[in-house]
């Protein structure tokens, strides 16, 4: 009987992601456009594929009306081509990924993809803040950059060009590597040599392109990162790409582009729904708080999971927090969210109620949650923490003050997603290579799922990844709002606050590696300590943790 019961919640546990597409995609948001499987090609996957039309017009990398100068569109046949079958930045040894994940001795709490670099911060105040981070939040090890060994090697290329004046280097274009090139532009502007800057932002202008290859595409972005920074208009420009353009129908297209294309959200959702799943296997009540409910999806797919259990479905409540983007994207507030989700779970004879609170993350309380007895609790925290502002912002301190707000409910299991890297607390350099590290593989990975030319994954990485690009390169204090964290940094944060680890169980792995079959085979999956790691490559992109 008991092997019996285990094998079906394997089983569910397992189709917790599959069920059939009509009956979650007659519940979305009514300016949802649906697109069909049937045009991208995926090289060497069985992957999901889009429908978009080709865009071969001149093209502009971002437009706002707050920007003092214009800019400058990057579509040059001539760019030099940087394609390769792995990230230009990941080890170049023949040694297999699965082979050493730690590649680094020190790195005992970092990424198991890719080796680390030290940080150097020159900066005697930010040097005084690392010392006091270090000693409360564990050791170095836990919050070295994740950058590949290879990229830091290219710094070293990249000082080459140093003794080469404006002239020269356009002379050398065609020879010229472009990973080397934003390098030696990200170190000129940190050394503050505006006239070399000056110079290698017009050399990248020649080389990069929106609609070439991935490290032309996120050049493009860099490019006018690094402008903005220049111009100090680096907030605005995010502000607009977040909120300001395209329309709320467009701009819900291409989160559902990227969300079809890129399993990242798939994972965030599959993981913590089969984690939530697992620990409230006998709870009659259950409240689930989401910190990013974003347009609900998520939740969807559980109730549909939780209608089946033996017995009948227990009676679910959802506390909904919202942010400004998915607000846009939507046209409107939770309550859109609510309606759908209680049409949802009707349609499966599971009761339930929705709950909307009208403040922002960083302001919630209690009182805003809506906590009642008798409910086991499960909280959600999706690709959200990294934008709360921690110690090194502001006295506040709204990640830590979150965190043990949260522990002082005493839920069942709080679920934690964040991108596996370390833009936090870094100075602009270390944080300029991480960036490229990481953004170089995410465009790799969206690479392989669509043409380049198209308009629609061209619009999608425009409103949906640049403003992150161009917010971590060009922005400081609390206008950087993208501060993200290794998951070593984020194990100590919650140990500080109380919480100890709920290991991800096999049953959780199962189901992350079926929902990956989906994907190209270049995405990995390495379970350690506990928490499952998402990689592309070598590079680990994403982590999952639960806690308790």
């Amino acid at each position: 009987m008991q092997t019996s019961q285990k094998h079906q919640t394997r089983v569910n546990i397992h189709r917790l992601y599959h069920q059939p597409a009509k009956d979650v995609d007659q519940f979305c948001l009514p300016h949802i456009q649906i697109l069909e499987n049937n045009a991208c090609s995926d090289v060497g996957s069985q992957g999901p594929s889009v429908s978009y039309q080709a865009y071969k017009d001149q093209i502009f990398t971002l437009e706002s009306s707050t920007a003092t100068a214009s800019f400058v569109a990057y579509d040059s046949p001539s760019a030099i081509s940087v394609s390769s079958s792995r990230s230009p930045f990941s080890p170049q040894g023949s040694q297999s990924w699965m082979s050493d994940p730690h590649h680094s001795p020190d790195n005992t709490h970092g990424s198991p993809f890719s080796g680390s670099s030290v940080v150097d911060d020159s900066n005697g105040l930010k040097h005084k803040l690392r010392e006091l981070e270090v000693s409360l939040l564990g050791p170095e090890s836990d919050i070295i950059d994740s950058c590949n060994c290879c990229f830091t090697s290219g710094a070293h290329q990249a000082a080459s060009m140093a003794g080469l004046n404006h002239e020269q280097l356009v002379d050398m274009i065609p020879r010229l590597d472009l990973k080397e090139v934003l390098i030696a532009c990200g170190q000129a502007l940190y050394d503050n040599d505006m006239s070399r800057v000056a110079g290698l932002m017009h050399v990248l202008e020649k080389m990069v392109s929106v609609s070439g290859e991935p490290l032309q595409r996120l050049g493009a972005y860099v490019l006018e990162g690094l402008r903005a920074r220049l111009e100090s208009s680096g907030s605005n420009i995010y502000k607009a790409l977040k909120c300001q353009e395209p329309t709320s129908s467009e701009l819900m297209s291409y989160m559902h582009i990227l969300f079809r294309i890129c399993p990242y959200y798939k994972f965030a959702y599959t993981s913590a729904n089969a984690v939530i799943k697992e620990v409230m296997e006998y709870e009659q009540r259950i409240h689930i708080i989401d910190f990013q409910i974003a347009q609900g999806t998520q939740w969807m797919y559980l109730i549909a999971a939780l209608s089946k259990r033996p017995g009948g479905p227990p009676f679910i409540r959802v506390t909904g927090i919202d942010d400004s983007q998915s607000n846009h994207a939507r046209g409107g507030g939770l309550s859109i969210v609510g309606q759908k989700l209680s049409e949802f779970a009707k349609s499966y004879n599971v009761p339930f109620e929705f709950h909307d609170t009208s403040v922002s993350t960083s302001e919630i309380q209690v009182q805003n949650l809506n906590i009642c007895p008798g409910e086991a609790l499960a909280v959600n925290f999706p690709y959200v923490l990294h934008h709360m502002p921690d110690e090194s912002v502001t006295i506040s301190n709204h990640r830590d003050r979150l965190l043990r707000l949260v522990k002082s409910l005493s839920p069942k299991v709080v679920t934690l997603v964040e991108q596996e890297s370390n833009t936090n607390t870094s100075p602009f350099f270390s944080r300029y290579i991480e960036t490229l590290d990481y953004y170089t593989a995410m465009f790799e990975s969206i690479d392989v799922a669509c043409p380049r030319d198209d308009k629609q994954r061209i619009s999608a990485e425009q409103h949906c990844v640049a403003r992150d690009i161009v917010n971590m390169i060009a922005c400081e204090g609390q206008e950087r709002v993208e501060r993200h964290e290794l998951l070593g940094k984020w194990r100590s944060r919650f140990m500080m606050a109380g919480f100890s680890p709920y290991p991800l169980s096999s049953l959780v792995t199962l189901a992350v590696r079926d929902m990956l079959k989906e994907y190209n085979n270049n995405y990995r999956l390495v379970e350690r300590e506990g928490s499952l790691y998402l990689g592309w490559i070598n590079r680990a992109m994403a982590t999952s943790s639960a806690w308790r």
